[in-house]
């Protein structure tokens, strides 16, 4: 745990250094999925960097496509690119753009994304591929919490529970906020757990910012045979860095040289 949370660590530093060279993107939502994206590609996913097109990889789909910095941030880690890179975030004719996108040749990108509620539909189409295909690949998708406002979402969460996709989990990031206030305030999803589950698939809840928690979570799902699963990660926007947990104002606001400095400093380790 030592070593991945030291991982995680300088992924946040990665992180504040690539908003605050680009001037803009989205900060709160990057940073408090740190966790899990560390525990996805250094602990749970299959992969290899080195040939990121080998077949029987798990797949990582990002539908929340706008924290795209902490997907570019993990995947350099884990070696797909050189961590230089990271500083050329959203700028000119980088491959390293506001949103994910597949045709700027970056090694471990599974989908452009961009339109919010789209991705999910996305994996559930890679999901009954490897199911018809007898494949041992897994198809997690990452979701903000306000995404699950699009009804598109419960379309593809319906046909994921019609096909008995167990290849499928989605990972929510519940954090409560989104750019205009928390979820509730602006089209609630409680009973969240309730409705997922009415739409047939199975679903556990875990702190996202835990590695302990989120460990036990994918060590039990791993036993669920037959039923797409959804996990519900509850977890603070900006978690991280203390002084702007649960802001939503920090939803696409980026530091300046002073906020990066103290911000790193502050850093929870």
């Amino acid at each position: 745990m030592k070593t991945i949370q030291e991982i995680a660590y300088h992924i946040r530093i990665d992180i504040l250094k690539m908003l605050n060279a680009a001037g803009s993107g989205h900060l709160g939502g990057s940073l408090d999925l740190v966790e899990i994206f560390t525990w996805l590609y250094f602990k749970e996913m299959q992969h290899r960097p080195k040939e990121p097109d080998w077949n029987d990889r798990d797949r990582l789909v990002l539908s929340i496509g706008h924290v795209a910095p902490v997907l570019y941030a993990s995947l350099a880690h884990a070696g797909y690119f050189p961590k230089e890179e990271l500083l050329s975030l959203r700028q000119l004719g980088s491959r390293l753009q506001g949103h994910p996108c597949r045709n700027v040749q970056l090694p471990g990108i599974e989908l452009a994304a961009g339109s919010l509620g789209q991705g999910v539909g996305v994996a559930v189409g890679m999901a009954l591929a490897a199911q018809h295909d007898h494949s041992p690949q897994r198809i997690f998708c990452i979701m903000g919490d306000g995404e699950l406002q699009e009804g598109s979402v419960w379309e593809a969460f319906m046909s994921a529970a019609h096909y008995h996709l167990n290849h499928f989990i989605a990972i929510i990031d519940r954090n409560g906020v989104q750019i205009d206030g928390t979820t509730e305030q602006v089209m609630a999803l409680e009973p969240l757990s309730d409705k997922l589950k009415s739409f047939g698939l199975h679903v556990e809840e875990c702190n996202g910012n835990d590695f302990f928690d989120l460990e036990n979570t994918f060590n039990h799902i791993k036993s669920i045979q037959n039923q797409p699963i959804a996990i519900i990660a509850n977890t603070k926007m900006g978690y991280g860095v203390p002084e702007i947990e649960g802001n939503n104002q920090w939803h696409g606001k980026v530091p300046n040289n002073e906020e990066v400095v103290r911000f790193i400093q502050t850093l929870r380790k």
